[in-house]
């Protein structure tokens, strides 16, 4: 595998919001990577010790001023590789819910010509798969995208990806604000580019409290899907915003 990677550049973007707690851990588990990749953490304008973390670690980081939320800070994320020439960028939450021995796996999808390949927690079914509110909503939305793609994502919300170079590039124009995620599949998919999903096994967060609540999550909902169906009907194919 790491023959193959001699001459590709692959970036790890992990956004973070107040994890201190979970990072010391998650930077330990992914060092034995760094050989043939290379990382950036984003601190979305944490409010703990986020950033002393990444400098103890010293790691390569991007510090926002202010938290631009999910969005935001994954795109300053995929501005750093597009602008930096990375062949390749995975996405790799920052509470260490996303199965590091999986990043391999992404990387083989992309090289075997995918434009972007997402971690499924719902292919086979394995490890921590989300509160029953989230699933059921995570169920609704790969409905939704089925109706408007013709084709099945079974976890539309994961945030473990990795995107070929033309999709850095595009991302680093055009992202949405808001949980990104599923806006940018429909868009993806209608636009023509080739999706496809491995199993990956994830586990539950460890430390620290999700940003995620409930009234959260019934606003996700409402958002996302109101934001799709109005970007497809008007011809943008999912909201998909530019951003500077």
């Amino acid at each position: 595998m790491h023959e193959k990677l001699r001459n590709i550049k692959i970036l790890l973007i992990i956004p973070a919001y107040n994890e201190e707690k979970n990072l010391p851990d998650l930077l330990q588990r992914i060092e034995e990577y760094t050989s043939w990749l290379d990382l950036i953490v984003i601190n979305d304008g944490s409010k703990d010790n986020t950033i002393d973390v990444l400098r103890d670690f010293n790691i390569e980081f991007i510090d926002l001023s202010v938290n631009l939320g999910i969005g935001g800070a994954v795109q300053a994320g995929y501005r750093y590789a597009e602008k930096n020439g990375y062949d390749i960028a995975i996405q790799f939450d920052g509470d260490g819910q996303h199965p590091h021995q999986d990043i391999v796996s992404l990387v083989e999808e992309i090289l075997n010509g995918s434009d972007m390949v997402i971690g499924s927690r719902y292919i086979e079914k394995e490890g921590f798969q989300s509160t029953i509110l989230r699933r059921l909503g995570i169920r609704c939305l790969s409905f939704l995208i089925k109706i408007l793609t013709g084709k099945s994502i079974s976890d539309p919300t994961s945030g473990f990806r990795a995107c070929n170079r033309n999709i850095i590039k595009y991302f680093a124009e055009y992202y949405p604000q808001d949980y990104p995620e599923t806006e940018t599949i429909v868009q993806l998919m209608r636009s023509k580019w080739t999706i496809n999903e491995i199993p990956v096994r994830m586990v539950p967060r460890q430390k620290g409290v999700s940003s995620i609540n409930l009234l959260k999550s019934i606003y996700y909902m409402f958002k996302v899907t109101l934001s799709i169906i109005i970007g497809v009907t008007d011809g943008k194919g999912g909201g998909l915003k530019k951003y500077g």
